[in-house]
């Protein structure tokens, strides 16, 4: 397949979009899915986007028909060695949405994983560095000259920061605007200062407390809060939480001073044409029940656990409530993999009770049937930047039960009320977790008409991508000032 350049379209906005990871093709969490899913809504609202990503070695080229463009071949000299990037590419399927996928065998193909596990600090900040930069040298051979640069977590925080220093001058991007998406604050892209002298910039122009320095160190995030003219998360509730000492991961006092251009756009997900049938439910549950090994009994509620196992998601207070868990006339079922100590408590639990169990693992296909399968669907997160389990949930009438934190809170319609869709806990601690399980088992048994209202409720919800697309195109047009409200 031949390079050549994008050719002019009468479009209203051109959007880049880059990111660590891309759903189908490089999946980790729900960045992916985005990045994935919010350019095939954007395309319907006159925005021309583009997707950038690394060409990591577990993504499937031939699956997907990813070819190789001729003449692709880039050389950029970065610490002191030439590094050399090819390009590929396909389209998303029934659309003619372009995703380009940057390869180096140095950084990216010589891994059969989007995150590498012990890798070394100096050498993943220098893998997203070197990304983010072939990716701003590509867009000009392509020509395809961007309105928007969409950066995503730090991994391509780097974009805002380079816009706004080694290409201030740049002809080619002197009209480009840049919008920051913030999906885990947690992960900043902290690293030692020497990064910069490997990215190429200049210490006076980035090195001070309003760019990367934080703390004798730099801090890709920061700079990208500092540097892009919006900052977006991915809901209303998040925007506001990080702005406090409890959510705000030390970035809270920067976050602060850039309210003016901080909002929060609440993240979608697809629904099927036709809402899910409730009646189906009893086949998937008797399933999952034989695959777990639990008690086929169809009118026993089934409480679900699909997660990276990590202590953002509240692992811990399912250690700490354990054995009340075992002790109630509910089964569990969990999914996923992480943190050996967390997987390693849920194999012990699994083989210790007769209710609990769990596959430490993750497959697209059982995750599915989990969902349809499941009465109730748990997420004690610790925080929850937007969290999209729920509202898949919510589409196949599992009853989400949600400590009231970011995306959960915004989601979510608290029992008892007429327009409940689940069930909600405010503090972090394993007592109030386990009162709104017993609370959501006790609605199930014995007030089954509310507990089949609060189905109804979560299967006729609808968080669409249509109108994620159209607040970012507003947010776009206002960046430009294009548009006023």
């Amino acid at each position: 397949m031949k390079l050549t350049t994008f050719k002019k379209q009468k479009r209203e906005l051109r959007v880049l979009f880059a990111s660590a990871e891309v759903a189908p093709y490089s999946k980790v969490g729900g960045l992916a899915d985005v990045v994935g899913e919010l350019p095939l809504y954007l395309d319907k609202q006159d925005v021309e986007c583009a997707i950038f990503t690394p060409l990591y070695g577990c993504i499937d080229c031939e699956k997907y028909n990813i070819q190789e463009l001729e003449n692709s071949e880039l050389t950029l000299d970065m610490g002191h060695t030439r590094h050399i990037f090819k390009l590929k590419m396909c389209e998303i399927p029934n659309t003619k949405i372009k995703v380009f996928f940057v390869e180096n065998p140095k950084y990216f193909s010589c891994f059969n994983v989007v995150y590498p596990r012990w890798c070394d600090e100096m050498y993943e900040m220098q893998r997203y560095v070197s990304f983010s930069l072939a990716v701003l040298e590509y867009a000009k051979l392509l020509n395809f000259k961007p309105d928007i640069i969409h950066a995503n977590d730090w991994h391509t925080a780097m974009l805002p920061v380079y816009l706004k220093s080694n290409y201030k001058y740049d002809e080619f991007y002197k009209d480009t605007k840049s919008v920051f998406t913030i999906h885990n604050l947690a992960y900043q892209g902290e690293c030692d200062k020497s990064i910069i002298d490997f990215a190429n910039m200049r210490w006076d122009n980035v090195y001070h407390d309003a760019c990367l320095e934080h703390y004798g160190r730099v801090n890709w995030m920061k700079g990208a809060l500092y540097c892009a003219d919006k900052i977006t998360t991915v809901s209303p509730r998040y925007a506001q939480e990080i702005l406090g000492g409890d959510f705000g991961e030390g970035m809270d006092y920067t976050l602060r001073g850039q309210t003016y251009k901080l909002c929060g756009i609440l993240n979608g997900t697809n629904y099927d044409k036709k809402p899910f049938n409730i009646k189906e439910k009893p086949k998937f549950k008797e399933e999952i029940q034989r695959a777990f090994g639990l008690p086929i009994n169809p009118n026993r509620p089934l409480i679900a656990m699909i997660s990276r196992l990590v202590y953002q998601k509240g692992l811990d207070l399912i250690d700490f409530a354990k054995f009340e868990l075992m002790n109630q006339p509910a089964d569990f079922v969990f999914l996923g993999t992480g943190d050996e100590g967390y997987q390693n408590m849920l194999i012990w639990s699994s083989n210790n009770s007769s209710n609990m169990r769990a596959w430490i693992d993750f497959k697209a296909d059982l995750s599915d049937k989990i969902y349809k399968a499941s009465d109730m669907f748990l997420m004690p997160s610790l925080f929850e930047p937007c969290g999209i389990s729920q509202m898949i949930a919510m589409k196949y009438g599992s009853v989400p039960i949600v400590r009231a934190v970011g995306g959960l809170d915004d989601t979510v319609v608290a029992y008892p009320n007429k327009e409940a869709t689940g069930f909600k806990f405010l503090g972090y601690d394993a007592q109030s977790m386990v009162n709104e399980i017993k609370n959501a088992i006790w609605t199930y048994y014995d007030r089954k008409d509310d507990f089949k209202n609060i189905v109804k409720n979560c299967i006729n919800a609808r968080f669409s991508w249509e109108d994620s697309a159209m607040k970012y195109k507003f947010l776009y047009l206002d960046v430009l000032n294009k548009k006023n409200f």
